[in-house]
């Protein structure tokens, strides 16, 4: 079956490459194992490399060996690096950003971006997103949650509002309007509960 193009970017084959990307051209000073993209994204490590394929090819990306790993890293050198870093910001940009702002903050259970662009990245038509809405479930310090809001608009070109709540109230609370409200709408995962073993 045939990826939807994304409504976030409908000049790409699928959210999963625009993803791809975002997180090495957003980061171009990291190098990446194809393993850990298919993890950040949530796609498969054959996906990955496949499109690793096509970026290299095109001139997109570098990589290098290391044993088994390919890694790979964005060509900042291409006339394409400035203009689709910027695009990729205001797209596709939150799902790579915020991740590695958010992980460092202790007492964060989970992270989730809902609202408009949540919704486009799911697919739902509409407008371009204004603002990009977070919801951090736990007890993190709010002015970590702050400062890693104002680093992420700085690369993102637009507002980043980020929403605390508690582990209890997400996951027990069902009279809560706001709560149930997300549930009903698309979430898209920045960090997910760890599974208990």
């Amino acid at each position: 079956m045939r990826p939807i193009p994304p409504v976030l970017l409908p000049l790409l084959r699928s959210n999963a490459v625009g993803e791809l990307l975002a997180w090495l051209y957003l980061h171009p000073e990291r190098e990446y194992s194809t393993i850990e993209l298919a993890a950040w994204t949530g796609t498969s490590q054959s996906t990955v490399s496949r499109e690793a394929d096509r970026f290299y090819e095109a001139g997109l990306i570098r990589e290098r060996r290391h044993g088994n790993l390919r890694l790979i890293r964005a060509n900042t050198e291409t006339i394409l690096a400035k203009p689709l870093t910027d695009l990729l910001a205001v797209t596709f940009g939150p799902a790579a950003v915020l991740p590695p702002l958010l992980r460092p903050i202790s007492g964060i259970d989970e992270a989730y971006i809902y609202g408009s662009w949540a919704a486009r990245h799911a697919n739902q038509p509409g407008p371009p997103p204004q603002d990009v809405d977070v919801l951090v479930v736990g007890s993190a310090d709010e002015d970590e949650l702050y400062d890693a809001a104002r680093t992420a608009e700085r690369t993102l070109g637009r507002e980043v509002n980020i929403t605390r709540i508690s582990s209890t109230s997400w996951t027990s609370d069902t009279s809560d309007p706001f709560t149930t409200s997300l549930r009903s709408r698309p979430l898209h995962p920045l960090i997910q509960k760890e599974s208990s073993s």
